[in-house]
């Protein structure tokens, strides 16, 4: 059959055309079934996490930890039987560590041991507070109580730790599993980033449970959550005498007063009402006669806010304003930030990557009805020190059940875990680094 030259192009055009289509729907059809597979398979590892944190056997074992290191608190840097309890169970897993680190600390990894590297927080140490809770764990020790949920922190990451290394072989990278000192002394977390626990890490995880959610659900925000917090402590010299004679003293206890005075005015008078911050004099001491001028005085507190350029500039009005007022009154002063007693903690700042995914997590987990946009809190921790060195997140885990009494703030004697929080903590430690190992590419 012939064909004229312009019904030839048409019947060539057309060819191509049906061609190009039928290629591009196989290609199109591949690509759907590559995006189902994939998604299948992450919906099947995140439902064997699930399986396993959820096994009776890991959920008593998890609880039995909890309640040994809840019996046996330690203080900061104190942490040497607990310390033991984590190595020990790390050993029965199988599961290699490093320690001492930051003295008691212990820094394990399960996986690959190649890039990319992630890494999970839990803090170990107790505080001085004397347990009222009456239940079967009660503190052994007189005036130690885990009354911050340490304890079920190291509980959930060694439950982490055990579902982690059953899927040894699914792991995309390497997971490095911190348990830290010291966290209420404000140094641990430094001085573990100062013994190399970082290196390689690309991104962090921490969680804290809480008793302002419901257990089971979870709270965070991108960007600023939670506050640096600074303290102060002003020493102000004058000339001391007989209060019948002031007129022969210089005195120091008012230009303490005055300085407390103009202290309040930062906050009140030089920032803006929607910005969020904190000046509070906790401590005044000076003088021990009612009728004698001491040489000195001293004054002390504490400071936070949201933003490191701004925590920096009310640490500086800080100084300003106590060595002003000090000259004012012909007295002189010296202002101490060091905290050796208090350290300075940075803004606890989440990244927003991250926190994206681990929201994108845990709502996969938890239902996206549990998981809750934050409010900025004037709280601090020193996992903000890690956040201050790589991209993370940092987590409020809810355990409120007033059933079970627990309701009461961290830090207060009553203080009481819902134990059933135990195996979600897990499951969100470890899928939140099974999944960034195999997102990595997609998170850098």
């Amino acid at each position: 059959m012939a064909f004229h030259p312009l019904q030839h192009a048409l019947y060539i055009f057309i060819s191509i055309t049906i061609c190009s289509s039928l290629n591009f729907l196989f290609s199109s059809n591949e690509k759907s079934l590559n995006f189902q597979t994939s998604k299948s398979q992450n919906s099947s590892i995140k439902s064997r996490i699930i399986e396993l944190a959820n096994d009776p056997d890991t959920v008593n074992w998890m609880k039995k930890i909890r309640r040994q290191i809840h019996e046996n608190p330690e203080l900061a840097y104190e942490e040497f039987e607990t310390s033991e309890l984590i190595r020990r169970e790390l050993d029965q897993l199988g599961i290699a560590y490093r320690w001492p680190v930051a003295k008691t600390g212990v820094v394990a990894t399960v996986g690959s041991g190649s890039p990319p590297f992630v890494a999970l927080r839990a803090d170990m140490d107790a505080l001085p507070i004397q347990e009222l809770v009456e239940w079967e764990h009660r503190s052994k020790i007189d005036g130690k109580m885990h009354a911050c949920g340490h304890d079920a922190h190291v509980a959930m990451l060694l439950g982490a730790a055990k579902i982690l290394q059953e899927m040894r072989e699914t792991l995309k990278g390497t997971v490095v599993l911190i348990f830290q000192p010291a966290e209420e002394r404000g140094t641990g977390a430094k001085d573990m980033i100062q013994e190399g626990v970082l290196e390689n890490v690309e991104a962090i995880f921490g969680l804290h449970l809480v008793h302002k959610y419901p257990t089971g659900v979870v709270a965070s925000r991108p960007g600023d959550f939670l506050a640096g917090c600074g303290s102060f402590k002003a020493k102000i010299s004058g000339k001391g005498g007989h209060a019948a004679i002031p007129q022969h003293c210089i005195d120091p206890i008012l230009a303490v007063s005055s300085s407390v005075i103009s202290l309040q005015n930062i906050v009140s008078r030089e920032i803006d009402p929607l910005d969020s911050q904190v000046v509070s004099v906790a401590m005044i001491n000076g003088g021990s006669s009612y009728n004698m001028i001491p040489d000195s005085a001293t004054v002390a507190g504490t400071f936070r806010a949201f933003n490191k350029k701004r925590f920096n500039a009310l640490r500086e009005r800080i100084e300003e304003i106590i060595k002003g007022q000090a000259a004012v009154h012909r007295c002189s002063a010296e202002v101490d930030f060091s905290g050796r007693e208090h350290p300075t903690l940075p803004p606890t700042m989440n990244d927003v990557r991250i926190y994206q995914h681990v929201r994108r997590v845990t709502a996969e987990i938890l239902g996206e009805e549990n998981v809750k946009l934050a409010p900025i809190f004037t709280g601090s921790e020193d996992f903000a020190f890690f956040l201050d060195e790589i991209p993370g997140s940092f987590l409020l885990l809810g355990m409120l059940n007033e059933s079970i009494g627990s309701l009461y703030p961290p830090h207060s004697p009553y203080f009481t875990i819902d134990e059933n929080v135990l195996p979600i903590g897990a499951v969100i430690h470890a899928a939140f680094a099974h999944s960034y190992l195999v997102n990595s590419g997609k998170l850098s």
